[in-house]
């Protein structure tokens, strides 16, 4: 790693591709920014129920509510979460918390298909009530919710992008704005960077719909809203 008189380093991708496989992976974890914490429950066609540590869900779409994640590319022996998403079409997202981070970590293990992480790491399958529902969410999250498989797409480096559509949410009333807004904080939702940084979050306040001919407001009291 080249590192200027400033104190700034400086790569190019002839470098970076002599770095330890591991090392390269951390560096090119992190580059992406904050990203969201999720734990995604699925289960397989007999009720053996998968539990997975994800980093790559993101926001696709309102309407239809899409939701988006990257998976690892599939194996022969591994794979858990992809095969069971595609065997019976639903999984769940559940945020990560402070109270079960490590537990949330440990689930990126490499487990055989017959154990359950969430008995291998000590957490506890939810499932929503009065509706027709096989995947398991976290019951000590704060916030999770249910999604049905729309589409998987293979990516160039073998991974998969699995478009997944919202079909239930379940969260603390206290974190929801009158005007739609969630405040993830409020219900203690963690953030991580690269592969193994976890974090907490301090908001800044909410910014109004960016204008060319207004200045931007900032409202702190994020659970009022604005009105549309």
């Amino acid at each position: 790693m080249n590192e200027n008189k400033n104190k700034r380093s400086f790569w190019i991708s002839t470098d970076w591709e002599q770095w330890p496989e591991r090392e390269r992976a951390r560096t090119m974890n992190s580059l992406s920014g904050f990203k969201s914490a999720n734990l995604v429950g699925t289960s397989d066609k007999h009720g053996l129920s998968n539990l997975s540590m994800v980093s790559s869900v993101v926001h696709l779409g309102s309407s239809p509510a899409l939701l988006g994640m990257v998976l690892r590319p599939p194996g022969a022996n591994n794979a858990h979460t992809y095969k069971n998403l595609i065997s019976t079409g639903q999984c769940t997202y559940s945020h990560v918390n402070e109270a079960i981070f490590l537990k949330a970590h440990q689930c990126s293990a490499r487990y055989p298909k017959e154990v359950s992480e969430f008995d291998a790491v000590g957490l506890t399958p939810w499932l929503p009530p009065g509706i027709d529902w096989q995947a398991p969410a976290v019951a000590e999250a704060n916030i999770r919710m249910g999604l049905q498989l729309s589409e998987d797409i293979p990516l160039p480096n073998g991974c998969r992008f699995m478009v997944c559509a919202l079909q239930w949410v379940e969260l603390p009333t206290d974190a929801c704005a009158s005007d739609g807004y969630i405040a993830i904080d409020q219900a203690e939702s963690l953030t991580i960077s690269g592969l193994d940084g976890y974090h907490q979050t301090t908001s800044l306040g909410r910014l109004s719909y960016a204008k060319v001919d207004q200045p931007v407001q900032v409202i702190t009291d994020r659970l009022k809203g604005w009105e549309d």
